[in-house]
């Protein structure tokens, strides 16, 4: 199968850590790759943000990525860029109007990634699937006035949720948002997000302790991901250290505005000697960070899904986290940790408390996560369901599901 995936902001080359890089960029990247290794060619068109960078890229075995020039070739705020998309689509009608170059299949991630995956797709007669990975209405319920995205994101969202031939949702809970829109159940189909079980696991080393007993925090440094919960939490709970992982380079701390506010309150609250933020952490070393809690803790105000809980699951690692989004179906309540109301310091730490005293639940729990983590998140799983997903389109469609070609044959036979 030859498949295109359209992620406009979030190239899978990007280093993670920037402002509008993320859990988005690992999934694109990971899915690509493990759709290869099964056999399939897999293009990933992203836009050029910067003038240097070649027209195609190898990221692995199978999978390119191809950059677009859509607006000009500088990094852009993601939320900027709906104008250029008619652009975007313009490349990508151009470049499958090409029989040689003609995927079977799209799958946008994002929003704005749909907008010109559909306006091409319906150019070119290719079906178009939709992962939006966060909606625009849950984000501005949350947010308010702090929400920046384009004022026509909800009606777009609702109409590419009504039009596309299959929505690929990432949760149940989103499911239940994008019911709202129009898109019935035949419209949508939940793939959750996956994680790396070989890379994120149990054993190996761990970021050394300077506690009794440890809570991890692991994302972006924005007050949506309710870091501060934890912080707030600490007073309750003496003898327990708060790491918190995310945002940019430990030496860049000091100028960051959410680093800065954390700090801040900690200091406030009398807690500042238990808190430490130790800035961005290499993907290659995060397990050692993981493997140190006791309990990975991710208190956002909304999630969209949450790569954090697979990560700190894979890892054996029970964790305690906010009640919303893609949480309420990863964690599994009492058996793999336990799910609290956003923004409750209180709740928190009465959560956080029995599993610091209690090292054999602790243990139970984290051993019952990492078997969750691998028998329904791994990618592997996550790659066949998405590829079921494909081929349930070109069926419906009366198209011909083509065979999978093995990643040592040559992939224009494709």
């Amino acid at each position: 199968m030859r498949i295109a995936m359209v992620s406009e902001h979030a190239s899978p080359l990007a280093v993670l850590g920037g402002v509008d890089a993320g859990g988005q960029n690992v999934h694109v990247a990971a899915l690509a790759e493990r759709l290869a290794a099964r056999g399939h060619a897999v293009e990933v068109y992203t836009r050029r943000d910067d003038r240097r960078l070649p027209q195609r890229v190898p990221l692995a075995p199978g999978v390119e990525v191809v950059h677009v020039p859509a607006g000009p070739p500088r990094t852009l705020p993601k939320d900027d860029l709906l104008p250029w998309m008619p652009a975007f689509a313009a490349v990508l009608a151009q470049e499958w109007a090409d029989p040689q170059r003609r995927p079977d299949v799209v799958h946008a991630h994002f929003w704005m990634s749909g907008v010109a995956a559909l306006e091409a797709g319906r150019a070119t007669g290719v079906p178009v699937l939709q992962t939006f990975h966060a909606l625009g209405a849950v984000k501005r319920r949350h947010q308010g006035d702090y929400d920046t995205s384009p004022s026509e994101r909800l009606a777009v969202e609702a109409s590419l949720a009504r039009e596309v031939d299959l929505v690929i949702a990432t949760c149940s809970d989103e499911v239940a948002e994008l019911s709202a829109t129009g898109a019935g159940p035949r419209r949508v189909r939940v793939v959750p997000c996956g994680v790396d079980v070989e890379h994120f696991t149990p054993h190996g080393p761990a970021l050394a302790r300077t506690a009794p007993s440890r809570l991890v925090s692991v994302g972006r440094l924005v007050e949506r991901k309710g870091v501060d919960t934890a912080v707030r939490a600490l007073p309750v709970l003496p003898g327990t250290e708060l790491v918190v992982v995310g945002g940019p380079p430990a030496a860049g701390l000091h100028r960051d505005p959410e680093a800065l506010r954390l700090t801040a309150l900690a200091a406030d609250l009398g807690v500042a000697d238990r808190v430490r933020l130790v800035g961005r952490v290499e993907h290659a070393d995060l397990p050692a960070v993981y493997r140190s809690a006791d309990v990975v803790v991710a208190t956002p105000w909304y999630e969209p899904f949450g790569i954090v809980p697979l990560e700190a699951m894979a890892c054996g690692r029970p964790l305690v986290g906010s009640a919303v989004g893609g949480l309420l179906d990863t964690v599994e309540e009492g058996r793999t940790g336990a799910l609290v109301p956003p923004r409750d310091p209180a709740a928190l730490a009465e959560a956080v408390q029995p599993l610091l005293e209690d090292r054999r639940r602790r243990e139970r729990w984290g051993r019952a996560a990492r078997a969750r983590a691998v028998a329904r998140y791994g990618w592997d799983r996550v790659a066949a369901e998405t590829e079921a997903a494909y081929a349930d389109v070109l069926t419906r469609q009366g198209r011909a599901v083509p065979a999978r070609t093995p990643l040592d044959e040559p992939l224009e036979a494709l």
